[in-house]
């Protein structure tokens, strides 16, 4: 049996080619881990022993002859590929052992120009465990590290790789070489400016498996994208508590998103991935009660999300309710301390952003929707306004308090489901109307949740009122302004209803519609 070995992670390879040798296994590898296994005491022949040349091109091209391919894509089943390569002096490859070197995570590292991102592609590597992987029927493709302990139980109790064995590392390997020419391919259209290619690949790799999906009948897992470089939940550390659900994972995904969209210290507790409370405040604490006034029914079994280290005070606050998960960019020991005692409680660090000079490529940018037999790919909803793009359109102008808070509502509708409504007050939301088929609705829910606080607060509407009525019922519930994108047939109807009413109202051109 020959076994080429060319590895681009190290991680276990001196032991690996140890126990092959002791099980008569012929080695082969490039020059790389040759080098490698020899300063570990390991002594393998050169593929130059195969070739009978030696590595061209600073290194570039090493395998690519006959005497590697011809022998791993022989069929062993078929004589006649047999005799000709004995005809041409030519031994059959069993296994073929080859990582590739890193591209995906080396590119979002740093910004690479294209010339040395081209440098770095393993074109070798690559086409190797291809080809490996296509005749899986008689060569094994080791792509993993963690395979090698298998192979070698494998090997020393039947003497060869189990066909079922075979079959899984080669789709493994096909796998693999996918994702890396998807990460390429996500890099050169970065570079090139094509947000929608031809042909969209995505690279996952997966998490975990999950208990179930939305509902206990379905099948789960979580994947997370190479490309990402910002700190997501997918990168996240779990301190306590059972591993998330699928739904909590959306739930906590929302939480966080939405906390961390605030400069300011800002909580937000999320309910079927929908904001139940949203505030700010100088103090987490403050923010934390704030946002549990606006609805502390809903919020019972919520996620509670934080956009800063948590703090011994708020945990304390939020020790006192029942709650499926808090999620933070940490957590001070006191706050830990405190969490544990909750049984059952989930607590998930998220990793903050990388440092300047890292980026994010491939998917990271985009957006999808499911729908039968395809995907429908958007550019993520960015907020993009500041004071300068609002056209007051009432004749009242809202005053400097009330500009601060339709800001505030404003950022805190574009997470929230349509029709969203948010009605805002001193930097804490204080009703919320979301997923209503009307937004007249939405508007009466909001107003209800916030009951008298709702007098002085602002509106925020994720889109435009088809009719006024939303504003008439609002004015009548003492709302002081509000802020839409503005863009309705109707928007005359709806200023004079605003200007009866005294209310201020600001236009953002700008919709922030969640499906």
């Amino acid at each position: 049996m020959r076994a080429l070995l060319s590895v681009a992670t190290r991680d276990g390879i001196t032991t690996f080619a140890r126990e092959l040798q002791a099980l008569g296994v012929e080695l082969y590898a490039t020059d790389g881990t040759r080098e490698h296994l020899a300063a570990d005491g390991v002594e393998v022949s050169p593929i130059a022993d195969l070739t009978g040349i030696p590595a061209m091109l600073d290194g570039q091209v090493k395998t690519f002859h006959p005497a590697v391919y011809a022998g791993i894509l022989a069929r062993r089943d078929k004589p006649e590929q047999l005799a000709e390569l004995a005809d041409q002096g030519i031994a059959t490859i069993d296994l073929v052992v080859v990582n590739v070197r890193s591209f995906g995570a080396e590119i979002g590292r740093s910004l690479v120009g294209i010339e040395r991102a081209s440098e770095m592609i393993d074109v070798g590597g690559a086409a190797l465990l291809g080809a490996a992987a296509r005749n899986g029927a008689g060569v094994t493709a080791v792509a993993n590290p963690e395979h090698y302990s298998r192979v070698i139980v494998e090997l020393r109790e039947r003497g060869l790789v189990s066909a079922e064995f075979r079959a899984q590392l080669a789709a493994e390997a096909f796998g693999i070489v996918a994702a890396y020419h998807a990460e390429i391919a996500a890099y050169l259209n970065q570079i090139s400016g094509t947000t929608f290619p031809k042909h969209l690949a995505m690279v996952l790799e997966k998490v975990a498996d999950l208990r179930h999906g939305e509902n206990p009948h379905q099948s789960a897992a979580f994947y997370r994208e190479t490309t990402h470089r910002s700190g997501t939940l997918a990168d996240s550390t779990q301190l306590h508590g059972e591993r998330p659900s699928f739904n909590n994972l959306l739930d906590i995904d929302a939480a966080y998103r939405t906390a961390s969209d605030y400069t300011g210290p800002t909580v937000v507790i999320t309910k079927h991935t929908d904001p139940v409370g949203i505030a700010s405040s100088d103090e987490l604490v403050d923010a934390y009660r704030k946002a549990l006034e606006t609805d502390p029914v809903a919020s019972f079994g919520g996620i509670v999300g934080v956009n800063r280290e948590l703090d011994g005070a708020t945990a304390r606050a939020i020790s006192q309710n029942s709650y499926e998960a808090v999620v933070a960019p940490g957590f001070d020991r006191a706050a830990l301390g405190i969490l544990r005692q909750k049984a059952g409680l989930e607590i998930v660090a998220v990793p903050p952003d990388p440092t300047d000079g890292m980026r994010d490529y491939g998917i990271a940018n985009l957006d999808f929707k499911r729908i039968g037999g395809g995907l429908l790919v958007e550019t993520l909803d960015t907020l993009g306004l500041d004071r300068s793009q609002l056209q007051v359109v009432t004749k009242r102008r809202p005053t400097l308090e009330e500009l601060t808070d339709l800001l505030f509502a404003w950022r805190a509708v574009r997470h929230v489901r349509s029709n969203a409504i948010v009605l805002a007050r001193n930097g804490a939301s204080v009703g919320i109307g979301a997923a209503q088929a009307s937004r007249q609705v939405s508007v009466e829910i909001a107003l209800r949740r916030a009951g008298d606080r709702a007098r002085l607060s602002v509106m925020a509407s994720d889109a435009y009122f088809p009719f006024p009525d939303g504003i008439q019922i609002a004015a009548q519930a003492g709302v002081s302004a509000i802020i839409q994108p503005g863009g309705s047939i109707r928007d005359e109807m709806a200023i004079e209803v605003a200007d009866r009413h005294h209310l201020a109202m600001v236009f953002t051109g700008r919709r922030h519609f969640r499906h």
